[in-house]
C-alpha cells in the first residue's frame, strides 16, 4: 500500500448502489454496493466469471445495468437522460486487448480522439500525445506502427492514449493478462507511477503483487457479489473469509491446487459464456 500520500478526502469518484446485471437468465452481478474516492486506487480481484469485468464496464455504461445506480464524478450515468459521451470523456479505460488502430502510427493513435472528440488542433494534440508518450517511456516510438511494437509497448501506448484525453479517473480491465510474463513489469511500472501521481484508478487484476503494493483498497468478488474488501494488508495478507483464502492460495501457489480444480479444456466461467455486446 502506498504511504507517500494521504488518503483522498475530496469526494467520491465512483458510487455504485444496488447494481444488478443479467444476461438473459444468467445473473452476473447480484446487488453490488461500493465506492471509490477521488485519488484512491482500488483493485478488484476474484475468479473468472465472478463479475469483475462486468462491474467495470457498468461504470462507464459499456454494459447497461439491469438495476441499480452508478454515479461517476457526481453524474449519474444510469440516468436515462445522461449525456454518456460527455461523462466518458472524463474516464480513461484500458482493456485486455490494446485496441490500437493498426493503420495509424503511435502518434496518430494518440491524437485522433483528441482532435475528433475534444476538438483540439493538431499541434495541441501532438504536444499532449508526446508528453504522455514520454510518461510511459515510449518517446522514441511515435512514428512506429502497432505491429512493430511488443505487446507491452502496445499496452503502454494504450495507456498513453487514454491519458491524452486528460481523464479524471482510469479503469483498467486485466491490463496485463494478454502479455508475456517478461512484458508485464513495464506496464505495471507505468500504473504505479500513475498511482503515485494521485490518479483515481479502478483496476481489475490478477497481479497480487500490484494489489499489495499499490492499492489503497482491495475488493474480492465471487459469484456476482463482493465477499470481502479492505486494505491490502488485510484482504491479501490476512483474509477473513474462507472463499478469499481459497482463491488467494490457488493464485499465489497454483501448484497447490488439486487436479480436480483444474478447468477442463473448453470450460468457460459464467461471465465468459455471455455473448459480446
Amino acid at each position: 500500500m502506498r504511504t507517500d500520500r494521504e488518503p483522498a478526502t475530496a469526494g467520491r469518484a465512483i458510487q455504485v448502489e444496488g447494481l444488478h446485471k443479467s444476461f438473459g437468465a444468467l445473473e452476473v452481478l447480484k446487488g453490488i454496493d461500493f465506492s471509490v474516492e477521488r485519488g484512491e486506487v482500488v483493485c478488484v480481484i476474484g475468479p473468472s466469471g465472478s463479475g469483475k469485468s462486468t462491474l467495470l464496464r457498468c461504470v462507464n455504461l459499456l454494459e447497461e445495468p439491469t438495476a441499480g445506480r452508478v454515479t461517476v464524478a457526481g453524474t449519474e450515468v444510469t440516468d436515462p437522460d445522461v449525456d454518456i459521451d460527455r461523462v466518458r470523456r472524463r474516464i480513461g479505460m484500458v482493456f485486455q486487448s490494446f485496441n490500437l488502430f493498426p493503420h495509424l502510427t503511435v502518434l496518430e493513435n494518440l491524437t485522433i480522439a483528441q482532435r475528433r472528440v475534444l476538438r483540439r488542433d493538431r499541434a495541441a494534440a501532438e504536444r499532449t500525445a508526446r508528453a504522455n508518450l514520454a510518461r510511459v517511456g515510449l518517446s522514441d516510438k511515435e512514428t512506429a506502427y502497432p505491429a512493430q511494437l511488443s505487446g507491452g509497448q502496445q499496452q503502454r501506448v494504450a495507456i498513453a492514449r487514454a491519458l491524452s484525453m486528460e481523464p479524471e479517473l482510469m479503469l483498467f480491465d486485466e491490463p496485463t493478462s494478454a502479455l508475456d510474463p517478461e512484458l508485464v513489469g513495464d506496464v505495471l511500472a507505468v500504473m504505479r507511477s500513475l498511482a503515485q501521481d494521485g490518479m483515481t484508478m479502478l483496476v481489475v487484476t490478477h497481479e497480487m503483487s500490484f494489489a499489495r503494493e499499490v492499492a489503497d483498497r482491495v475488493v474480492f468478488m465471487d459469484g456476482g457479489v463482493i465477499v470481502e474488501e479492505g486494505p491490502p494488508e488485510r484482504v491479501v495478507a490476512d483474509p477473513q473469509h474462507e472463499r478469499t483464502r481459497t482463491f488467494l492460495a490457488r493464485v499465489l501457489d497454483p501448484a497447490a491446487a488439486g487436479l480436480s480444480e483444474v478447468p477442463q479444456a473448453g470450460a468457460r466461467g459464467p461471465e465468459e459464456e455471455r455473448p459480446e455486446p
